[in-house]
């Protein structure tokens, strides 16, 4: 059956085998490593500061009231910039103005006989059956003046008659005045 012998003897050779074992040197690794870097470097920066900037200047009306537009401009090289601003008045915006002056002074034919001053308004007027007023006339009397004035004159045309001296007759030739705008309304050149 079972030999208890050799079992014991075997374990007790395995016991030593083990001491043994564990009493022999431990195995150790031991490595070393070294390393130098030397660095010499040279190093030379140049800063090249572009010219100035021309700005163009900021040109404001603080005042609501005022029909003056701010333009301004700037230009800039390598050698010169240049910087200019004015302001040009907005002739609409005066026409506007003085018609609402004169229409809370309660001069509503001068208000809209200042419009009228403006092309798109009096064609506006014409189309809309109310022409602009002409020296004083309003409605149909104004109109007949106005259509007078517009048609361009034929040569085969009967001439205008000179029965009335007063302005109702103007013509290129009575009109003394340089406003363009009359002028064309007139039919002069």
């Amino acid at each position: 059956m079972y030999n208890y012998k050799k079992f014991w003897a075997g374990v007790t050779i395995s016991v030593f085998a083990c001491v043994a074992a564990a009493q022999t040197d431990p195995i150790i690794t031991d490595s070393t490593s070294r390393s130098t870097s030397t660095t010499n470097a040279t190093s030379e920066t140049t800063v090249k500061s572009p010219p100035p900037t021309a700005v163009a200047p900021a040109i404001s009306s603080m005042n609501s009231d005022l029909c003056a537009v701010g333009v301004s401009g700037a230009a800039q090289t390598q050698i010169l910039g240049i910087a200019i601003g004015a302001t040009f008045v907005d002739k609409n915006c005066e026409r506007l103005k003085l018609s609402k002056s004169l229409y809370d002074m309660g001069m509503k034919v001068a208000a809209v006989a200042t419009l009228c001053g403006d092309e798109r308004v009096f064609e506006a007027m014409m189309n809309a059956g109310t022409p602009c007023p002409v020296e004083g006339k309003i409605g149909a009397e104004a109109k007949a003046i106005w259509e007078q004035r517009r048609t361009p004159r034929k040569p085969e045309a009967k001439p205008l008659t000179q029965t009335n001296t007063k302005k109702d007759t103007w013509s290129c030739d009575t009109y003394a005045g340089d406003d363009p705008i009359i002028r064309q309304r007139l039919g002069c050149k």
